[in-house]
């Protein structure tokens, strides 16, 4: 018997979503279940839509036509509000998918949460912290569909990227815009952080170590699918945010932790409560 995978609402905000990011985003929630509703809403009369007008089809996401009643604001949001209670209450997707950066939609990621949803975000790095720390997963579009970066220093990162923003400025910049596309593409992929940055995210450590503790067993070691279920059960939190794509290369990373694998499956405990070897 096979069992049901989980329902998935993919609700698209897209006058401020990149059209060129939904072949992964719906892999990523392929992973999570089948997303049987799929809608972007916008008022699709704006040159700023043609984008996504030319993906619609292809993915089978229905357009959701809405107006800008004021000059200077839309009124998508309050549509996608709208339509995201009512299918909490009529549909009940087991999840959602939020594609958006804006801040305004943390009320609505809360209140699908308390009703027993999970909310799977999507959006760019400068999406607000509290539109981030609301969903259950939340995952920036700049670190989805590209290759594993090298790991490198936060300082040398940003001197790499000034470099490459200089040349394309001096030179390749000024032949058909070619060069701006590529200094474009370099500063949108990941970067990878190195132990030194990982360390100083009090944000993280915290997050790693409680999640560890939470889940010891009497010999001290915790399982890595148990820190990993309470990492979830916590925050929102995804290793490609900084720039690994398992957890256990992250934990790893931090070198705040002893591994050992037993067998198929890893164990770990923070090397704070480690007792020293006796000689």
């Amino acid at each position: 018997m096979i069992d049901k995978q989980p329902r998935i609402a993919l609700l698209i905000d897209a006058d401020n979503s990149p059209a060129a990011k939904i072949d992964v985003i719906l892999a990523e929630l392929a992973k999570l279940g089948v997303t049987n509703i799929r809608r972007a809403y916008g008022n699709w009369k704006k040159d700023g839509l043609k984008g996504w007008e030319a993906v619609l089809h292809e993915y089978a996401i229905r357009p959701v036509q809405q107006f800008d009643y004021s000059k200077g604001k839309n009124a998508t949001d309050m549509v996608m509000v709208i339509d995201a209670m009512d299918l909490l209450y009529t549909d009940a997707p087991e999840a959602f998918g939020i594609v958006s950066s804006d801040a305004d939609f943390t009320p609505l990621v809360m209140h699908l949460k308390a009703k027993g949803a999970l909310v799977y975000g999507f959006g760019a790095k400068k999406t607000p912290a509290p539109f981030v720390n609301a969903c259950s997963r939340f995952l920036y579009l700049e670190t989805l569909g590209g290759g594993e970066p090298a790991a490198r220093p936060a300082k040398a990162a940003a001197k790499v990227g000034k470099r490459r923003g200089r040349a394309a400025a001096d030179g390749d910049a000024a032949a058909n815009g070619e060069g701006a596309g590529v200094a474009e593409a370099a500063a949108a992929a990941p970067t990878r952080l190195d132990t030194a940055a990982l360390k100083q995210d009090a944000r993280l450590v915290t997050l790693l170590r409680n999640a560890v503790e939470s889940a010891a067993g009497e010999d001290g070691w915790s399982p890595l699918g148990s820190v990993g279920q309470q990492i979830g059960n916590q925050a929102s939190f995804d290793p490609r945010n900084y720039g690994y794509r398992k957890l256990i290369d992250l934990i790893e990373a931090t070198q705040l932790f002893e591994l050992d694998r037993r067998g198929s499956q890893f164990v770990l405990r923070d090397k704070r409560t480690a007792k020293p070897a006796r000689n």
